[in-house]
């Protein structure tokens, strides 16, 4: 029973247009209802790694479950609040649109920026190091855990052109590193939403199969008692 109301927090976000009470009292329920799910479970197994095959398969599947669902809840707590560092906010659909509207922005100020000063230094680098940059979200680990390897990046390698261009390139070249600075921040934004949405990949299958699972378990031992 306690399995099956778990499993009813993910119909309640589903059905978010259904005032059934808040979401933040469902998922302040889900935690306590997992922690003493566990405790339960070891209670009614006697035991951390029970004995058969089937009831090993059902442990395995109830601890991936768990586990997915212990790391969710650290996701969700922490990545929000990485986020709003940012001072920004992007929607997770637009972020693809984002990327290439700052793409093509940089790649504007490098033709601009050719004409103008007669000079393809700025051109070359961004050929040859910066599109790499550029192309699609970078540094996702690092944007995870919190770290700044885009900052290092981009101050290093990013803008190792810098000290050899003319005062026109230069004007050029600062937008074009402003820009790479918002990119760093919708990168930061792609990692953590991306997470925040694809972990339930693996806990909502994870947790589904315990229940039916569990439900064929107590199938056989009510069989089997008869």
């Amino acid at each position: 029973a306690l399995m099956l109301l778990l499993g009813f927090f993910n119909v309640r976000k589903r059905l978010s247009m259904v005032p059934v009470g808040r979401s933040s009292l469902w998922l302040a329920f889900h935690v306590v209802a997992g922690v003493l799910a566990i405790a339960m479970f070891w209670l009614h197994a006697e035991t951390v790694w029970p004995e058969g095959l089937y009831e090993r398969l059902l442990t395995i599947l109830f601890y991936l479950a768990s586990l997915t669902g212990i790391f969710g809840y650290v996701v969700l707590r922490a990545l929000p609040r990485r986020l709003t560092q940012t001072g920004i906010e992007v929607i997770y659909e637009r972020i693809p649109a984002e990327l290439g509207e700052i793409r093509d922005k940089v790649e504007t100020l490098t033709f601009e920026c050719t004409e103008k000063s007669g000079s393809d230094t700025v051109a070359q680098h961004y050929i040859g190091t910066l599109n790499w940059f550029f192309r699609s979200p970078r540094f996702g680990f690092s944007h995870l855990v919190g770290g700044d390897a885009a900052g290092h990046w981009l101050r290093g390698p990013g803008s190792a052109a810098r000290r050899y261009l003319n005062n026109v390139e230069k004007e050029y070249f600062d937008q074009i590193l402003e820009l790479a600075a918002l990119k760093v921040l919708v990168d930061r934004h792609y990692a953590c939403q991306d997470l925040m949405k694809k972990w339930l990949l693996a806990h909502v299958p994870l947790s589904t199969a315990v229940i039916f699972v569990s439900i064929w378990h107590l199938l056989l031992v009510n069989v089997y008692a008869l």
